[in-house]
């Protein structure tokens, strides 16, 4: 499982479309390892003719792929992405996470050895997106795996090698955690609204950067000083009489990460990382 991630912008989907053979590159050339035939991709919106069902669309693009498979093995696919319940249903009703996994089902219907999924959790709910990255978490060891996001929590989770793109630019490829000790850390506090106290005392905390509060009692605190949020943050919530439902690592931002590694103190210490070949 590799990640590639980076901001609206930066070239991943041109990346991803290179490696696909839907773009020729300018100059240079590919090497994937794998014959062109066993390359899978999955566009971030896939569209389907809406009258089809669920079951319709994987028989189709297994036919067009001239593997045609049993109906048993297509209800087993849309089985592995959480579809069978709306199996006979038309696609023209599913929601934006439903095509998603029905994308992913049809990409991996020709059991291809390379899947290249370009944002597949992109502008889905916090639910959606897990269903999604859940998805190809169980891929793990079956198919060799290629995801793009610009939110770090999403190849985080399944990745442990990810590549950073900025300005077309890959300016890191490595180790998730050595990644994320370079990005500026966010905490994820979650209280019982109304957060109108706890939001001001945050934002006059000298070791808190910025604080804002995304759904009502959920906030995103860029942290200045870790250690002394570990310290102080528990007295804060406990000043305010906030009622503490969550508290976690926020999702990293890959325009964050990004801009982070272009600093030059952080390209100095990017380059004494090993940068070992994705996988």
């Amino acid at each position: 499982m590799y990640g590639l991630v980076g901001p609206n912008g930066s070239g991943k989907t041109t990346t991803l479309e290179l490696l696909a053979g839907l773009r020729q590159p300018s100059a240079g050339r590919i090497e994937l390892g794998v014959a062109e035939d066993s390359v899978a991709y999955c566009p971030d919106a896939p569209e389907f003719e809406p009258w089809l069902t669920a079951v319709e669309v994987l028989d189709v693009a297994s036919g067009l792929l001239g593997r045609p498979r049993s109906r048993a093995a297509l209800a087993a696919m849309l089985e592995q992405v959480g579809l069978s319940e709306a199996a006979k249903r038309s696609v023209g009703g599913f929601s934006r996470g439903m095509r998603s996994r029905l994308g992913l089902a049809a990409g991996l219907i020709g059991e291809p050895k390379l899947l290249i999924a370009d944002e597949p959790a992109a502008a889905l709910d916090p639910a959606g997106r897990f269903e999604v990255i859940d998805v190809l978490a169980a891929l793990a060891g079956s198919v060799t795996v290629l995801v793009s996001s610009h939110d770090l929590a999403d190849v985080e989770r399944i990745c442990d090698r990810i590549g950073v793109l900025a300005k077309g630019r890959l300016v890191y490829q490595g180790a998730v955690s050595e990644l994320l000790a370079m990005a500026a850390p966010a905490l994820r506090v979650v209280v019982r609204p109304p957060a109108d106290r706890l939001l001001a005392a945050l934002a006059a905390a000298p070791w808190v950067r910025s604080v804002r509060e995304e759904q009502p009692g959920e906030l995103v605190i860029d942290v200045g000083d870790p250690a002394a949020a570990e310290l102080y943050l528990p007295g804060v919530l406990a000043e305010c009489g906030a009622r503490l439902v969550e508290v976690g690592r926020a999702g990293v931002v890959a325009a964050r990460v990004a801009a982070a590694l272009e600093d030059p103190a952080a390209d100095r210490a990017r380059r004494d990382l090993p940068h070992p070949r994705p996988r």
